[in-house]
């Protein structure tokens, strides 16, 4: 709403980073990342953690509180990083001994110059401190495509922290949506207030901290006619990704969590009202089985996705949304359901 997608593209190549725009949304630009590169074996190596590998195999630097191990490197060595796993993912130089980065456990201990792949800096663009930008994938933004915000809907995000959805729902109804944004972390809002704030609207959307699992009790008078929910998960289709592991007991665990939000949005919607389900997760487990569940119980009926969508995705057996993480897109899972008549 502050920019059109032509200026927030010129100034994203003025800085020179090439930018590209979707060709089905048309608040939404691509920012090519470079690589593989090749990463040579240096004689120091260092091993990062896996959270901060998955940042450095993109071009961030390796700060302190992610080191596994750095025996003898000292303040300006060349070194190879290495992940956990022993996959050489960046080559740069040390900002300070192997010895304070382990003991003070802070500020930046390799300054990455080559990665495995590199990716713009998106917070230090322009665009970004000017607030003109939400850095989000594609999928996402389907999500909160297919909700199909429109003036004068009062819509729910359940889970909304770090608010990238109802941002985006909030600029697809030019901000004539009643938007509730839930989260019952402090932290996150804290940071949902901060993003909000940037973009210029952290008083045109209505923020809670409460638990969603229990919404109908706190926000008892409102009767919504959206409601969007992209709850906790297992993450496995985020990019980039080095490895993934989660017992089944975990898994069991975090599906009755997600189960009972869905469970709470049959109670909150009006009829007819829509439900936007979507998780960064390619199990079965917590998309197709849940959804499945839900149907069969009466209360909601499956809608069919726009042919743009369907155009961009995977169609499962039962209608569902599925993003392919090894079609370029990282993996996702949405449904779009209706609140039947008479539940």
């Amino acid at each position: 709403m502050r920019a059109s997608r032509e200026d927030v593209l010129e100034l994203i190549e003025r800085e020179g980073y090439r930018a590209y725009e979707d060709e089905d949304l048309e608040e939404a630009i691509y920012i090519p990342i470079e690589g593989p590169h090749h990463i040579e074996w240096r004689e120091k190596i260092v091993v990062a953690d896996k959270r901060a590998s998955e940042s450095i195999i993109m071009g961030s630097n390796l700060y302190s509180p992610g080191v596994i191990s750095c025996d003898n490197v000292k303040e300006g060595d060349e070194v190879t990083v290495v992940s956990d796993s022993r996959i050489a993912i960046a080559m740069g130089r040390a900002k300070i001994a192997c010895e304070e980065a382990m003991k003070n456990r802070k500020g930046v201990f390799i300054e990455v110059e080559k990665s495995l792949y590199r990716a713009a800096p998106i917070r230090e663009l322009t665009v970004w401190h000017r607030g003109l930008i939400y850095p989000q994938s594609f999928p996402s933004m389907v999500a909160s495509r297919v909700l199909d915000p429109g003036t004068g809907d009062v819509v729910i995000d359940m889970c909304a922290a770090p608010g990238g959805k109802a941002g985006h729902i909030f600029e697809i109804s030019r901000g004539m949506a009643e938007i509730y944004a839930i989260d019952h972390s402090a932290k996150r809002i804290y940071e949902m207030l901060e993003n909000f704030n940037r973009l210029g609207y952290g008083d045109k959307i209505r923020i809670y901290r409460l638990d969603s699992r229990y919404i109908s009790k706190d926000l008892w008078s409102v009767r919504p006619d959206k409601i969007i929910i992209d709850p906790p998960c297992t993450a496995t289709g985020v990019k980039p990704k080095l490895w993934h592991r989660i017992s089944k007991h975990d898994m069991d665990n975090l599906v009755k969590y997600q189960r009972q939000f869905l469970r709470e949005a049959e109670k909150l919607l009006k009829e007819r009202g829509i439900l936007v389900y979507s998780t960064c997760s390619i199990t079965y487990d917590e998309n197709e089985m849940l959804i499945k569940e839900l149907i069969d119980s009466g209360g909601f009926e499956l809608v069919e996705p726009p042919s743009w969508v369907k155009k961009r995705a995977s169609m499962t057996s039962y209608g569902m949304i599925r993003f392919d993480p090894r079609s370029g897109y990282p993996g996702f899972f949405i449904a779009i359901l209706r609140r039947r008549t008479g539940h």
